[in-house]
């Protein structure tokens, strides 16, 4: 398959499942391209996409400058070191996905020339690989960065789904995820679903779902 017919036939697969949901409910894609070459978004580009995510400061610096001559809207979605914010904030992206810590708020909200819009990653599965803030404590590290960091627009939240070949135990952490979300004022982003379970996020509220290996592979 070629890049646009992934992407017509990711299109379908995500039509079908908000469908379940509400007719009303719209899913943004964002294509995740850390492991695919310049010339490879360059295509999905012309293909009609225009979000895509980096989970390297360095990598999303590199891309964007061989791809300065289109208006790709750039996401990162990776953990976010401290000495890795100033490189990050002069890149400009569209949405940081990856604050994990009041701590990193703070940090970054300080060094915020103009504001960022962000969201709060939780660890909806409790894994201990998985970077984010514990979902009991998501609300209260939430608003304490709404009052705390006034250059930082948080939009919602993101989480990863559990690692389980259980659909029952990822359905759950979605579904954790999407309490947590409800509960926030004016949240309007629920950043949840990759290319292995996309479809079940959606199904659980998800509002935006990060698609690599769906979109990039090619057969």
């Amino acid at each position: 398959m070629t890049l646009d017919e992934n992407l017509d036939s990711a299109i379908k697969r995500i039509e079908k499942a908000r469908l379940e949901v509400d007719a009303h409910h719209i899913v943004k894609i964002v294509a995740i391209s850390k492991y695919s070459k310049s010339e490879d978004i360059r295509e999905l580009y012309s293909a009609g996409h225009r979000a895509f995510g980096e989970n390297r400061v360095q990598d999303l610096n590199t891309k964007s400058q061989d791809l300065e001559d289109i208006p790709i809207e750039w996401h990162f979605v990776g953990v976010l070191q401290k000495n890795k914010i100033n490189q990050l904030l002069k890149l400009r992206p569209s949405l940081i996905h990856s604050i994990d810590s009041l701590e990193l708020a703070l940090e970054l909200d300080k060094r915020c020339e103009r504001g960022v819009d962000a969201l709060l990653q939780v660890n909806s599965a409790k894994e201990e690989t998985k970077s984010g803030v514990d979902p009991l404590s998501a609300k209260e590290i939430y608003e304490s960065i709404q009052e705390q960091c006034k250059n930082i627009n948080l939009k919602g939240i993101m989480t990863i789904g559990a690692h389980s070949s259980d659909q029952k135990e990822i359905k759950k952490s979605f579904e954790v995820s999407r309490k947590i979300y409800e509960s926030l004022p004016n949240a309007s982003i629920l950043s949840m679903g990759m290319s292995g379970d996309f479809e079940l996020a959606i199904k659980c509220g998800s509002n935006m779902v990060r698609l690599g290996s769906t979109l990039f592979m090619r057969n």
